[in-house]
Protein backbone atom coordinates (compact mmCIF):
# COMPACT_ATOMS: atom_id res chain seq x y z
CA UNK A 1 0.00 0.00 0.00
CA UNK A 2 0.95 3.66 -0.44
CA UNK A 3 2.15 5.77 2.05
CA UNK A 4 -1.01 7.75 1.81
CA UNK A 5 -2.71 4.72 2.48
CA UNK A 6 -0.43 3.80 5.38
CA UNK A 7 -0.30 7.33 6.62
CA UNK A 8 -4.54 6.87 6.79
CA UNK A 9 -4.43 3.98 8.36
CA UNK A 10 -2.35 4.96 11.09
CA UNK A 11 -4.80 8.23 11.58
CA UNK A 12 -7.88 6.28 11.53
CA UNK A 13 -6.60 3.55 13.77
CA UNK A 14 -5.91 6.15 16.28
CA UNK A 15 -9.18 8.23 15.61
CA UNK A 16 -11.34 5.66 15.99
CA UNK A 17 -9.72 4.58 19.35
CA UNK A 18 -9.66 7.84 20.47
CA UNK A 19 -13.54 9.15 19.03
CA UNK A 20 -14.51 5.61 20.88
CA UNK A 21 -12.77 6.65 24.04
CA UNK A 22 -14.34 10.21 24.15
CA UNK A 23 -17.75 8.74 23.18
CA UNK A 24 -17.31 7.38 26.67
CA UNK A 25 -16.12 10.23 28.17
CA UNK A 26 -19.14 12.04 26.98
CA UNK A 27 -21.08 9.48 28.24
CA UNK A 28 -19.46 10.01 31.54
CA UNK A 29 -19.98 13.89 31.61
CA UNK A 30 -23.48 13.52 30.83
CA UNK A 31 -24.01 11.67 33.88
CA UNK A 32 -22.56 14.10 35.75
CA UNK A 33 -23.73 17.63 34.71
CA UNK A 34 -27.38 16.03 32.43
CA UNK A 35 -27.83 17.32 28.91
CA UNK A 36 -31.44 18.98 27.67
CA UNK A 37 -32.26 21.57 29.38
CA UNK A 38 -29.93 21.41 31.94
CA UNK A 39 -28.46 24.75 33.24
CA UNK A 40 -25.70 23.54 34.98
CA UNK A 41 -24.79 21.27 31.83
CA UNK A 42 -24.75 24.55 29.73
CA UNK A 43 -23.05 26.78 31.57
CA UNK A 44 -20.07 23.73 31.75
CA UNK A 45 -20.64 23.40 28.26
CA UNK A 46 -20.03 27.19 27.50
CA UNK A 47 -16.60 27.42 29.71
CA UNK A 48 -14.97 24.31 28.96
CA UNK A 49 -16.09 25.19 24.68
CA UNK A 50 -14.17 28.47 24.97
CA UNK A 51 -10.42 27.09 25.11
CA UNK A 52 -11.88 24.41 22.48
CA UNK A 53 -12.78 27.56 20.30
CA UNK A 54 -9.23 29.11 20.34
CA UNK A 55 -8.00 25.77 19.53
CA UNK A 56 -10.13 25.46 16.32
CA UNK A 57 -8.39 29.00 15.65
CA UNK A 58 -5.15 27.48 16.19
CA UNK A 59 -5.18 24.31 15.14
CA UNK A 60 -7.60 24.74 11.56
CA UNK A 61 -6.33 28.43 11.02
CA UNK A 62 -3.16 29.27 11.50
CA UNK A 63 -1.05 26.29 11.77
CA UNK A 64 -3.38 24.25 8.82
CA UNK A 65 -3.08 27.18 6.78
CA UNK A 66 0.36 28.63 6.86
CA UNK A 67 2.62 26.29 9.17
CA UNK A 68 2.24 23.03 7.41
CA UNK A 69 3.26 24.62 3.96
CA UNK A 70 5.89 26.48 5.02
CA UNK A 71 7.58 23.95 7.08
CA UNK A 72 7.78 22.01 3.45
CA UNK A 73 9.14 24.19 2.19
CA UNK A 74 11.55 24.36 5.02
CA UNK A 75 12.75 21.05 4.82
CA UNK A 76 14.71 22.19 1.54
CA UNK A 77 16.99 24.01 3.43
CA UNK A 78 20.35 22.94 4.53
CA UNK A 79 19.77 21.83 8.11
CA UNK A 80 16.48 20.29 6.88
CA UNK A 81 14.63 22.68 8.55
CA UNK A 82 15.55 22.16 12.01
CA UNK A 83 15.95 25.88 12.94
CA UNK A 84 12.94 27.37 11.29
CA UNK A 85 11.38 25.01 13.59
CA UNK A 86 12.75 25.91 16.53
CA UNK A 87 12.46 29.73 15.75
CA UNK A 88 8.76 28.98 15.13
CA UNK A 89 7.89 26.52 18.13
CA UNK A 90 10.12 29.29 20.72
CA UNK A 91 7.38 32.25 19.34
CA UNK A 92 4.69 30.20 19.38
CA UNK A 93 5.05 29.05 23.10
CA UNK A 94 5.46 32.95 23.79
CA UNK A 95 2.23 33.99 21.70
CA UNK A 96 -0.04 31.19 23.29
CA UNK A 97 0.92 31.91 26.84
CA UNK A 98 0.18 35.65 26.55
CA UNK A 99 -3.37 34.51 24.97
CA UNK A 100 -3.59 32.29 28.19
CA UNK A 101 -2.84 35.31 30.56
CA UNK A 102 -5.26 37.73 28.70
CA UNK A 103 -8.14 35.57 28.53
CA UNK A 104 -7.70 34.26 32.32
CA UNK A 105 -7.97 38.13 32.92
CA UNK A 106 -11.13 38.72 30.86
CA UNK A 107 -12.75 35.49 31.78
CA UNK A 108 -15.82 37.30 33.11
CA UNK A 109 -16.17 39.54 30.27
CA UNK A 110 -16.10 36.39 27.53
CA UNK A 111 -18.47 34.54 29.43
CA UNK A 112 -21.10 37.23 29.10
CA UNK A 113 -20.66 37.85 25.76
CA UNK A 114 -21.40 34.53 24.64
CA UNK A 115 -24.65 34.20 26.34
CA UNK A 116 -27.72 36.27 26.50
CA UNK A 117 -28.26 37.62 29.77
CA UNK A 118 -32.32 38.03 29.65
CA UNK A 119 -31.87 33.87 29.65
CA UNK A 120 -28.66 32.95 31.78
CA UNK A 121 -29.56 34.04 35.14
CA UNK A 122 -26.70 35.45 37.33
CA UNK A 123 -26.35 32.55 38.98
CA UNK A 124 -26.32 30.60 35.67
CA UNK A 125 -23.25 33.19 34.31
CA UNK A 126 -21.64 33.09 37.36
CA UNK A 127 -21.01 29.06 37.60
CA UNK A 128 -20.12 29.61 33.83
CA UNK A 129 -17.48 31.94 34.73
CA UNK A 130 -16.09 29.81 37.66
CA UNK A 131 -15.82 26.74 35.43
CA UNK A 132 -14.12 29.31 33.08
CA UNK A 133 -11.16 29.77 35.29
CA UNK A 134 -10.19 26.19 35.62
CA UNK A 135 -11.20 25.65 32.26
CA UNK A 136 -9.03 28.54 30.25
CA UNK A 137 -5.68 27.52 30.87
CA UNK A 138 -6.18 24.68 28.28
CA UNK A 139 -5.96 27.76 25.53
CA UNK A 140 -1.82 27.05 26.22
CA UNK A 141 -1.80 23.48 26.25
CA UNK A 142 -3.81 23.30 23.33
CA UNK A 143 -2.17 25.67 21.39
CA UNK A 144 0.98 23.78 22.17
CA UNK A 145 -0.36 20.17 21.30
CA UNK A 146 -1.88 21.87 18.27
CA UNK A 147 1.73 23.53 17.51
CA UNK A 148 3.78 19.96 17.81
CA UNK A 149 1.50 18.04 15.90
CA UNK A 150 0.99 20.28 13.05
CA UNK A 151 4.91 20.21 12.73
CA UNK A 152 5.13 16.47 13.31
CA UNK A 153 2.09 16.04 10.38
CA UNK A 154 4.57 18.32 8.25
CA UNK A 155 7.27 16.21 8.92
CA UNK A 156 5.10 13.32 7.93
CA UNK A 157 5.26 11.78 11.36
CA UNK A 158 1.51 11.16 11.41
CA UNK A 159 0.94 8.67 14.29
CA UNK A 160 1.35 10.58 18.19
CA UNK A 161 -0.63 13.48 17.06
CA UNK A 162 -3.53 10.87 15.87
CA UNK A 163 -3.22 8.82 19.61
CA UNK A 164 -2.10 11.38 21.75
CA UNK A 165 -6.14 12.52 22.82
CA UNK A 166 -6.41 8.56 23.97
CA UNK A 167 -4.67 9.42 27.09
CA UNK A 168 -6.69 12.55 27.53
CA UNK A 169 -9.85 10.66 27.01
CA UNK A 170 -8.42 7.81 30.00
CA UNK A 171 -7.76 10.56 32.74
CA UNK A 172 -10.99 12.46 31.79
CA UNK A 173 -13.07 9.04 32.14
CA UNK A 174 -11.16 7.99 35.20
CA UNK A 175 -11.77 11.76 36.62
CA UNK A 176 -15.31 11.57 35.90
CA UNK A 177 -15.73 8.32 37.16
CA UNK A 178 -13.68 9.68 41.03
CA UNK A 179 -15.98 12.15 40.65
CA UNK A 180 -19.51 10.40 40.40
CA UNK A 181 -18.32 7.99 43.47
CA UNK A 182 -17.78 11.01 45.66
CA UNK A 183 -20.96 13.28 44.47
CA UNK A 184 -23.19 11.20 42.34
CA UNK A 185 -25.25 12.47 39.27
CA UNK A 186 -26.68 14.11 37.16
CA UNK A 187 -26.63 17.17 38.66
CA UNK A 188 -28.38 19.77 36.26
CA UNK A 189 -29.39 22.69 38.49
CA UNK A 190 -26.97 25.45 40.11
CA UNK A 191 -27.60 25.13 43.65
CA UNK A 192 -26.13 21.82 43.51
CA UNK A 193 -22.97 22.73 42.45
CA UNK A 194 -20.23 23.73 45.68
CA UNK A 195 -16.71 24.98 44.75
CA UNK A 196 -15.09 21.52 45.29
CA UNK A 197 -17.31 19.92 42.90
CA UNK A 198 -16.71 23.34 40.35
CA UNK A 199 -13.09 22.83 40.89
CA UNK A 200 -13.01 18.76 40.55
CA UNK A 201 -14.61 19.04 37.40
CA UNK A 202 -13.03 21.76 35.68
CA UNK A 203 -9.57 20.45 37.58
CA UNK A 204 -9.96 17.15 35.66
CA UNK A 205 -11.13 18.64 32.16
CA UNK A 206 -7.80 20.67 32.06
CA UNK A 207 -5.63 17.86 33.50
CA UNK A 208 -6.16 15.36 30.46
CA UNK A 209 -5.36 18.29 27.54
CA UNK A 210 -2.06 18.99 30.38
CA UNK A 211 -1.38 15.30 30.04
CA UNK A 212 -2.46 15.02 26.32
CA UNK A 213 0.42 17.56 26.06
CA UNK A 214 3.22 15.98 27.53
CA UNK A 215 2.62 12.80 26.07
CA UNK A 216 3.17 14.62 22.70
CA UNK A 217 6.47 15.71 23.64
CA UNK A 218 7.46 11.90 24.67
CA UNK A 219 6.95 10.86 21.24
CA UNK A 220 8.48 14.26 19.70
CA UNK A 221 12.01 13.18 21.52
CA UNK A 222 11.08 9.80 19.93
CA UNK A 223 11.11 11.11 16.47
CA UNK A 224 14.29 12.47 16.17
CA UNK A 225 13.48 16.18 16.01
CA UNK A 226 15.19 18.23 18.31
CA UNK A 227 14.14 22.10 20.03
CA UNK A 228 15.83 24.64 21.60
CA UNK A 229 14.50 28.16 22.89
CA UNK A 230 15.68 30.50 19.73
CA UNK A 231 14.52 33.72 19.75
CA UNK A 232 16.14 35.49 17.09
CA UNK A 233 13.53 35.64 15.34
CA UNK A 234 14.95 37.53 12.49
CA UNK A 235 15.23 35.28 9.03
CA UNK A 236 12.36 33.03 10.01
CA UNK A 237 10.20 34.55 7.42
CA UNK A 238 7.81 36.85 9.79
CA UNK A 239 6.45 39.41 7.38
CA UNK A 240 5.37 36.59 4.58
CA UNK A 241 3.95 34.12 7.14
CA UNK A 242 2.14 37.43 8.71
CA UNK A 243 0.66 38.21 5.36
CA UNK A 244 -0.62 34.32 5.44
CA UNK A 245 -1.87 34.46 9.03
CA UNK A 246 -3.48 37.76 8.37
CA UNK A 247 -6.18 36.79 6.30
CA UNK A 248 -6.71 33.34 8.27
CA UNK A 249 -6.72 35.36 11.44
CA UNK A 250 -9.77 37.47 10.21
CA UNK A 251 -11.58 34.36 8.69
CA UNK A 252 -11.33 32.43 12.01
CA UNK A 253 -13.01 36.36 13.36
CA UNK A 254 -15.73 35.13 11.30
CA UNK A 255 -16.53 31.84 12.37
CA UNK A 256 -15.84 32.67 15.88
CA UNK A 257 -18.30 36.34 15.90
CA UNK A 258 -21.25 33.56 13.77
CA UNK A 259 -20.97 31.60 16.75
CA UNK A 260 -20.39 33.39 19.65
CA UNK A 261 -24.45 34.82 18.03
CA UNK A 262 -25.12 31.00 17.52
CA UNK A 263 -24.47 30.96 21.63
CA UNK A 264 -26.31 33.39 22.47
CA UNK A 265 -29.43 32.64 20.75
CA UNK A 266 -29.44 28.76 22.02
CA UNK A 267 -28.65 29.88 24.91
CA UNK A 268 -32.14 31.32 24.64
CA UNK A 269 -33.39 28.00 24.97
CA UNK A 270 -31.74 26.66 28.49
CA UNK A 271 -33.83 25.04 31.05
CA UNK A 272 -36.61 24.60 28.05
CA UNK A 273 -34.84 22.27 25.94
CA UNK A 274 -31.94 21.49 23.69
CA UNK A 275 -29.41 24.37 24.58
CA UNK A 276 -25.68 24.32 24.29
CA UNK A 277 -24.49 21.34 26.42
CA UNK A 278 -27.22 19.12 23.77
CA UNK A 279 -25.86 21.15 20.65
CA UNK A 280 -22.21 20.15 21.22
CA UNK A 281 -22.92 16.23 22.01
CA UNK A 282 -25.05 16.77 18.36
CA UNK A 283 -22.18 17.98 17.33
CA UNK A 284 -19.65 15.56 18.43
CA UNK A 285 -21.69 12.31 17.35
CA UNK A 286 -21.28 14.74 13.57
CA UNK A 287 -18.15 14.63 13.83
CA UNK A 288 -17.39 11.39 14.51
CA UNK A 289 -17.48 9.97 10.95
CA UNK A 290 -15.64 13.57 9.84
CA UNK A 291 -12.53 12.90 11.97
CA UNK A 292 -11.99 9.16 11.36
CA UNK A 293 -12.96 9.20 7.56
CA UNK A 294 -11.74 12.96 6.29
CA UNK A 295 -8.61 13.67 8.79
CA UNK A 296 -7.23 10.17 8.53
CA UNK A 297 -7.25 9.76 4.84
CA UNK A 298 -7.13 14.05 3.87
CA UNK A 299 -4.42 14.61 6.19
CA UNK A 300 -1.69 12.42 4.17
CA UNK A 301 -3.51 13.98 1.23
CA UNK A 302 -2.82 17.37 2.00
CA UNK A 303 1.37 17.29 3.12
CA UNK A 304 1.06 15.26 -0.60
CA UNK A 305 -0.94 18.03 -1.89
CA UNK A 306 1.61 21.00 -0.17
CA UNK A 307 4.51 18.73 -1.45
CA UNK A 308 2.94 18.71 -5.13
CA UNK A 309 2.02 22.78 -5.12
CA UNK A 310 5.24 23.72 -4.04
CA UNK A 311 6.89 21.97 -6.86
CA UNK A 312 4.70 23.37 -9.28
CA UNK A 313 3.23 20.37 -10.01
CA UNK A 314 -0.48 21.87 -10.16
CA UNK A 315 -1.70 18.54 -12.67
CA UNK A 316 -0.63 16.08 -9.62
CA UNK A 317 -2.49 18.98 -7.50
CA UNK A 318 -5.70 18.10 -9.28
CA UNK A 319 -4.84 14.25 -9.52
CA UNK A 320 -4.61 14.33 -5.70
CA UNK A 321 -8.11 16.94 -5.78
CA UNK A 322 -10.30 13.95 -7.20
CA UNK A 323 -8.90 10.94 -5.27
CA UNK A 324 -9.29 12.68 -2.51
CA UNK A 325 -12.55 13.63 -2.78
CA UNK A 326 -13.85 10.25 -4.21
CA UNK A 327 -12.55 8.70 -1.79
CA UNK A 328 -14.17 10.46 0.74
CA UNK A 329 -16.98 10.43 -0.53
CA UNK A 330 -17.27 7.14 -1.00
CA UNK A 331 -16.74 6.43 3.04
CA UNK A 332 -18.87 9.58 4.05
CA UNK A 333 -22.25 9.02 1.85
CA UNK A 334 -22.57 5.77 4.04
CA UNK A 335 -21.88 7.48 7.43
CA UNK A 336 -24.21 9.92 6.47
CA UNK A 337 -26.98 7.42 5.62
CA UNK A 338 -26.06 5.38 8.85
CA UNK A 339 -26.28 8.03 11.65
CA UNK A 340 -29.09 9.76 9.74
CA UNK A 341 -31.18 6.39 10.43
CA UNK A 342 -29.69 5.67 13.61
CA UNK A 343 -30.49 8.98 15.20
CA UNK A 344 -32.59 8.57 17.59
CA UNK A 345 -30.35 5.80 19.37
CA UNK A 346 -27.09 7.21 18.91
CA UNK A 347 -28.42 10.25 20.25
CA UNK A 348 -29.77 8.17 23.57
CA UNK A 349 -26.05 7.43 24.28
CA UNK A 350 -25.66 10.95 25.44
CA UNK A 351 -28.84 11.25 26.63
CA UNK A 352 -30.15 10.51 30.46
CA UNK A 353 -33.84 9.96 29.36
CA UNK A 354 -35.49 8.36 26.33
CA UNK A 355 -37.44 11.86 25.96
CA UNK A 356 -33.97 13.45 25.44
CA UNK A 357 -33.04 11.37 22.84
CA UNK A 358 -36.46 12.07 20.76
CA UNK A 359 -35.65 16.08 21.21
CA UNK A 360 -31.64 16.17 20.20
CA UNK A 361 -31.99 13.29 17.68
CA UNK A 362 -33.01 16.60 14.71
CA UNK A 363 -30.20 18.14 15.99
CA UNK A 364 -28.06 15.34 14.68
CA UNK A 365 -30.27 14.80 11.50
CA UNK A 366 -30.01 18.91 11.05
CA UNK A 367 -26.13 18.50 11.06
CA UNK A 368 -26.14 15.48 9.14
CA UNK A 369 -26.99 17.68 6.06
CA UNK A 370 -23.60 19.09 5.98
CA UNK A 371 -21.28 16.24 6.55
CA UNK A 372 -20.52 15.38 2.32
CA UNK A 373 -20.58 19.23 1.70
CA UNK A 374 -18.09 19.13 4.40
CA UNK A 375 -15.60 16.75 3.36
CA UNK A 376 -15.12 18.51 0.15
CA UNK A 377 -14.32 21.70 1.51
CA UNK A 378 -11.85 19.68 3.55
CA UNK A 379 -10.07 19.02 0.19
CA UNK A 380 -11.14 22.00 -1.60
CA UNK A 381 -9.89 25.03 1.19
CA UNK A 382 -6.86 23.13 1.44
CA UNK A 383 -5.64 23.20 -1.72
CA UNK A 384 -6.01 26.83 -1.62
CA UNK A 385 -3.36 26.96 1.76
CA UNK A 386 -0.86 24.46 -0.54
CA UNK A 387 -0.67 27.34 -2.50
CA UNK A 388 -0.52 29.81 0.36
CA UNK A 389 -3.44 31.44 -0.72
CA UNK A 390 -5.34 32.48 2.56
CA UNK A 391 -7.22 35.77 0.95
CA UNK A 392 -9.39 33.62 -0.97
CA UNK A 393 -10.59 31.42 1.84
CA UNK A 394 -10.78 34.18 4.29
CA UNK A 395 -13.76 35.37 1.50
CA UNK A 396 -15.71 32.59 1.03
CA UNK A 397 -15.95 31.74 4.56
CA UNK A 398 -16.92 35.63 4.95
CA UNK A 399 -20.02 34.17 2.92
CA UNK A 400 -21.00 31.36 5.22
CA UNK A 401 -20.13 32.95 8.75
CA UNK A 402 -22.76 35.76 7.60
CA UNK A 403 -25.20 32.96 6.75
CA UNK A 404 -24.42 31.09 9.89
CA UNK A 405 -25.10 33.87 11.92
CA UNK A 406 -28.10 35.41 9.60
CA UNK A 407 -29.52 31.72 10.22
CA UNK A 408 -29.30 32.01 13.65
CA UNK A 409 -30.90 34.92 14.28
CA UNK A 410 -33.92 34.30 11.87
CA UNK A 411 -34.79 31.14 13.97
CA UNK A 412 -34.96 32.89 17.06
CA UNK A 413 -36.96 35.18 15.06
CA UNK A 414 -39.35 32.26 14.38
CA UNK A 415 -38.99 31.09 18.21
CA UNK A 416 -40.52 34.74 19.35
CA UNK A 417 -43.37 34.70 16.78
CA UNK A 418 -44.23 31.31 17.57
CA UNK A 419 -43.54 29.92 14.24
CA UNK A 420 -41.10 26.52 15.79
CA UNK A 421 -41.19 25.27 19.18
CA UNK A 422 -38.01 26.48 22.11
CA UNK A 423 -37.65 22.91 21.70
CA UNK A 424 -36.87 23.25 17.98
CA UNK A 425 -34.55 26.49 18.50
CA UNK A 426 -31.06 24.59 18.31
CA UNK A 427 -32.05 22.26 15.80
CA UNK A 428 -33.26 25.07 13.53
CA UNK A 429 -29.92 26.76 14.09
CA UNK A 430 -27.85 23.41 13.27
CA UNK A 431 -30.06 23.44 10.08
CA UNK A 432 -29.04 27.01 9.04
CA UNK A 433 -25.51 26.21 9.53
CA UNK A 434 -25.50 23.22 7.06
CA UNK A 435 -27.18 25.46 4.71
CA UNK A 436 -24.69 27.67 5.00
CA UNK A 437 -21.63 25.68 4.65
CA UNK A 438 -23.02 24.15 1.26
CA UNK A 439 -23.29 27.38 0.09
CA UNK A 440 -18.91 27.98 1.03
CA UNK A 441 -18.07 24.82 -0.72
CA UNK A 442 -19.76 25.97 -3.99
CA UNK A 443 -18.54 29.32 -4.07
CA UNK A 444 -15.06 27.64 -3.07
CA UNK A 445 -15.25 24.83 -5.35
CA UNK A 446 -15.84 27.34 -8.50
CA UNK A 447 -13.27 30.19 -7.44
CA UNK A 448 -10.41 27.22 -7.00
CA UNK A 449 -11.55 25.25 -10.57
CA UNK A 450 -11.06 28.68 -12.44
CA UNK A 451 -7.55 29.67 -10.42
CA UNK A 452 -6.56 26.14 -11.82
CA UNK A 453 -7.79 26.36 -15.09
CA UNK A 454 -10.30 23.25 -13.77
CA UNK A 455 -10.20 20.69 -11.43
CA UNK A 456 -12.09 18.11 -13.36
CA UNK A 457 -15.17 18.68 -10.96
CA UNK A 458 -16.82 16.23 -13.64
CA UNK A 459 -14.73 13.57 -12.40
CA UNK A 460 -15.50 13.82 -8.72
CA UNK A 461 -19.26 15.07 -8.74
CA UNK A 462 -20.84 12.79 -10.29
CA UNK A 463 -19.10 9.48 -8.45
CA UNK A 464 -20.55 11.88 -5.22
CA UNK A 465 -24.13 11.54 -7.21
CA UNK A 466 -24.38 7.99 -7.51
CA UNK A 467 -22.79 7.00 -3.74
CA UNK A 468 -25.74 9.60 -2.82
CA UNK A 469 -28.31 7.59 -5.17
CA UNK A 470 -26.95 4.21 -4.01
CA UNK A 471 -27.43 5.63 0.12
CA UNK A 472 -31.03 5.87 -0.64
CA UNK A 473 -32.03 2.16 -0.55
CA UNK A 474 -29.01 1.68 1.97
CA UNK A 475 -30.63 4.29 4.54
CA UNK A 476 -34.31 2.52 3.56
CA UNK A 477 -32.99 -0.75 4.72
CA UNK A 478 -31.61 0.32 8.14
CA UNK A 479 -34.66 1.94 8.59
CA UNK A 480 -36.74 -0.86 8.26
CA UNK A 481 -34.42 -2.23 11.09
CA UNK A 482 -35.80 0.34 13.19
CA UNK A 483 -39.47 -0.20 12.38
CA UNK A 484 -38.89 -4.08 13.37
CA UNK A 485 -37.23 -2.95 16.33
CA UNK A 486 -40.42 -0.96 17.34
CA UNK A 487 -39.31 2.33 15.58
CA UNK A 488 -37.71 5.51 17.47
CA UNK A 489 -39.66 5.37 20.57
CA UNK A 490 -39.70 1.42 20.69
CA UNK A 491 -36.90 -0.59 22.74
CA UNK A 492 -33.97 0.88 20.96
CA UNK A 493 -33.59 3.79 22.94
CA UNK A 494 -34.67 2.15 26.02
CA UNK A 495 -31.23 2.94 27.76
CA UNK A 496 -27.79 4.04 26.82
CA UNK A 497 -26.30 0.50 26.20
CA UNK A 498 -29.52 -0.57 24.08
CA UNK A 499 -29.62 2.37 21.91
CA UNK A 500 -25.15 1.81 21.27
CA UNK A 501 -26.27 -1.35 20.54
CA UNK A 502 -29.44 -0.45 18.52
CA UNK A 503 -27.32 2.21 16.42
CA UNK A 504 -24.09 -0.29 16.07
CA UNK A 505 -26.84 -2.50 14.33
CA UNK A 506 -28.47 -0.55 12.22
CA UNK A 507 -25.21 0.81 10.89
CA UNK A 508 -23.83 -2.35 10.36
CA UNK A 509 -27.02 -3.18 8.02
CA UNK A 510 -26.90 0.12 6.39
CA UNK A 511 -23.08 -0.15 5.49
CA UNK A 512 -24.12 -3.57 4.51
CA UNK A 513 -26.81 -3.01 2.00
CA UNK A 514 -24.37 0.05 0.31
CA UNK A 515 -21.02 -1.74 0.10
CA UNK A 516 -22.91 -4.65 -1.38
CA UNK A 517 -24.80 -2.65 -3.90
CA UNK A 518 -21.22 -0.88 -4.86
CA UNK A 519 -20.38 -4.18 -5.57
CA UNK A 520 -23.06 -5.02 -7.77
CA UNK A 521 -22.42 -2.20 -9.76
CA UNK A 522 -18.46 -2.31 -9.63
CA UNK A 523 -17.47 1.21 -8.72
CA UNK A 524 -13.72 1.90 -9.05
CA UNK A 525 -13.77 3.13 -5.85
CA UNK A 526 -14.57 0.13 -3.90
CA UNK A 527 -11.66 -1.75 -4.27
CA UNK A 528 -9.14 0.55 -2.97
CA UNK A 529 -11.29 1.69 0.15
CA UNK A 530 -11.31 -2.65 0.40
CA UNK A 531 -7.95 -2.41 0.83
CA UNK A 532 -7.28 0.52 3.12
CA UNK A 533 -10.32 -0.71 5.65
CA UNK A 534 -8.47 -4.46 5.30
CA UNK A 535 -5.69 -2.64 7.14
CA UNK A 536 -6.82 -1.98 10.34
CA UNK A 537 -7.73 -5.98 10.87
CA UNK A 538 -5.17 -7.79 12.51
CA UNK A 539 -2.98 -9.88 10.43
CA UNK A 540 -3.23 -14.10 10.87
Amino acid sequence: MSSIGRASVLIGAGTIVSRVSGLLRTIMLAAIVGTVASKAGDAFGLANQLPNNIYTVISTGVLTAVIVPQIVKAAAHADGGRAFVSKLFTLGTVILLAATALAMIAAPVIVQVYVNPDDFRPDQIALATAFAYWCLPQVFFYGLFALLGEILNARRVFGPYTWAPIVNNVVSVIGFGVFLLLFGGPSPDIVQWTPTMIGLLGGIATGGIVVQTLVLLVFWRRAGLQLRPDFQWRGVGLRHIGRLAGWTFLMVIVGQIAGLVQSRVLSEATGDGPSIIATQNAWLVFMLPYSIIVLSIGTPYFTQLSEHAAAGRDDEVKNDIVRSIRVLGMFIVAATAALAVASVPATRIFTNHPDEALAAAPLLLCFLVCLLPLAVLFVIQRTFYAYNDTRTPFLFTLVQGGLVAATAVAAAWLMDAGMIQVTQLAATVALGQSVASIVQVIIATVILNRRLGGIRVREWLLPLMRFALVGIPAAAAGWGVVLLCGGPTGWIAGDKLTGALAAALIGSVVIAVYLGILALLRTPELEPALALGRRFLPKR
